[in-house]
């Protein structure tokens, strides 16, 4: 299965990049670079969310349903003359249910390690969020997802995907805790509580951002 970091360097996470961009006013390599740390965090939280019945159940019904992937038939039109205001209303949704009280914190930190400001990485969230819904929507049905067990398998497969390098960095990119000494180490911190260095993996070091 393909990770979530390798869509974004295939022609389809080019076409994503290149209109999110377009449609937010943003540099087309700032905006890579917000996707490529933000898509992996909303996925880890959806991956705890769905571990409970309700969460998995509310999740397949929007899969099922609203965001079934029916987005990614026409890109070209999304983009064309601007994202439609009521996608960012659905976008902003989607992260709050996503996200909860953790929105504004995460996107402070991908905001200072990508050098833009918290409120262009909202902007850029909210057109990404229905996109990555109706990616996960395609994968689930390629996958014959049909419960909370197989939903949690197609998340973990697709954070487990990415290579390891590129997870790597990612991870350095949002979560160095003991980096340049910014605010976004503080905010990290707040999340992570400590030194998680030693955490292995995507789920170890995600796991303290979205944990109890």
């Amino acid at each position: 299965m393909a990770g979530i970091l390798d869509l974004l360097n295939s022609d389809l996470g080019k076409q994503i990049i290149s209109g999110v961009s377009g449609s937010t006013g943003n540099d087309t390599s700032k905006t890579s670079s917000v996707l490529t740390m933000a898509l992996p965090v909303l996925m880890k939280a959806m991956e705890r969310n769905s571990a409970t019945p309700e969460g998995a159940a509310g999740l397949m019904g929007a899969l099922s349903g609203k965001h079934d992937g029916s987005i990614l038939d026409n890109l070209g039109g999304l983009f064309d003359g601007g994202v439609d205001e009521s996608v960012k209303q659905d976008g902003a949704g989607i992260l709050g249910h996503i996200l909860g009280s953790k929105q504004q914190g995460v996107e402070q930190v991908i905001g200072q390690k990508s050098g833009l400001d918290a409120g262009s990485v909202a902007n850029i969230l909210k057109v990404a969020a229905p996109i990555l819904m109706g990616v996960l929507a395609k994968q689930s049905k390629e996958n014959n997802v049909t419960d909370s067990s197989g939903l949690g398998g197609l998340l973990g497969g697709m954070l487990g995907g990415n290579d390891a390098a590129n997870e790597q960095s990612f991870l350095e990119k949002i979560l160095d805790a003991d980096g340049d000494g910014s605010v976004v180490d503080d905010v990290a911190g707040m999340f992570l509580g400590g030194d998680n260095k030693n955490s292995g993996g995507i789920g170890g070091l995600l796991g303290g951002l979205f944990g109890k």
